[in-house]
């Protein structure tokens, strides 16, 4: 009988894009819950446990990643790189890219978003929310929607300015630019359309962190591809994008 703490049911551990003595990055995939809150509903498996065990050691998260949403997640090993990060980040100092597909074809190559936003349930108060967006690709299907024969969709680049409480995807939906696989905010009938082509998940991804080392000094970019079922879905529209560019601190600082 397969005991439950054997090695073939510990879940696989979070790839590695940066790591050294004080700090990491790690690829979120989606489906995973960054720690446990109200919106856990029973859940028990959470990136945040994963981690003390993948590296053995304390684990302190910078921030958060909706369970939907794959990518960069930046962690600290100790509180005072935790508090120096943090600092960074409610500065509006850390510039976040996320990689988004959404329905149609925005009107603008390169567009900002500029409505206020409410911090989710029972956060009725709005606030200034601002999104800028690079659209990098455009793809037209041959699936009819609505009196359409055909089904239009955009690859956008988003870096959101403010950190509201799904904040990329409130603004596509104010936008009526939707995103896929967002059931909350989005489409109902494009996300059945990418289920029926086999992409169930929500094509959101924190492609890459850009943020200054918090003892070494010097700028970092650290970057995760899109793999999976975000991968499968780009190639799907014709939609081809290459692996970001990566720099990090020099190999003198490990």
């Amino acid at each position: 009988m397969m005991q439950e703490n054997s090695p073939e049911n510990l879940p696989e551990p979070l790839p590695v894009l940066w790591q050294d003595d004080c700090l990491a990055v790690v690829d979120k995939p989606a489906g995973l819950m960054v720690h446990d809150s109200a919106l856990a509903r029973g859940e028990r498996d959470f990136a945040a446990d994963r981690l003390r065990e993948q590296f053995a050691r304390p684990v302190f998260l910078v921030h958060r990643l909706d369970r939907a949403t794959s990518g960069c997640l930046l962690l600290a090993f100790d509180r005072e790189t935790a508090s120096r990060l943090g600092k960074q980040w409610m500065a509006g100092e850390v510039d976040k890219h996320y990689l988004a597909v959404c329905r149609g074809w925005p009107a603008q190559s390169h567009f900002r978003v500029e409505h206020a936003l409410d911090g989710g349930p029972g956060k009725p108060q709005k606030k200034p929310a601002i999104t800028d967006f690079e659209t990098l690709a455009r793809s037209e299907m041959p699936w009819p929607s609505q009196d359409f024969a055909t089904s239009r969709y955009a690859l956008l680049r988003a870096r959101p300015v403010t950190g509201r409480f799904r904040q990329i995807r409130r603004h596509l939906k104010h936008l009526s630019h939707h995103l896929i696989g967002d059931t909350s905010h989005g489409d109902g009938r494009h996300n059945r359309a990418f289920r029926m082509q086999g992409i169930h998940r929500m094509l959101l991804h924190a492609e890459r962190l850009d943020f200054v080392h918090p003892h070494a000094g010097n700028m970092m970019q650290v970057a995760a591809a899109p793999t999976g079922e975000f991968a499968r879905a780009l190639a799907l529209l014709g939609m081809p994008i290459g692996a970001p560019e990566v720099t990090s601190c020099p190999a003198s600082f490990l």
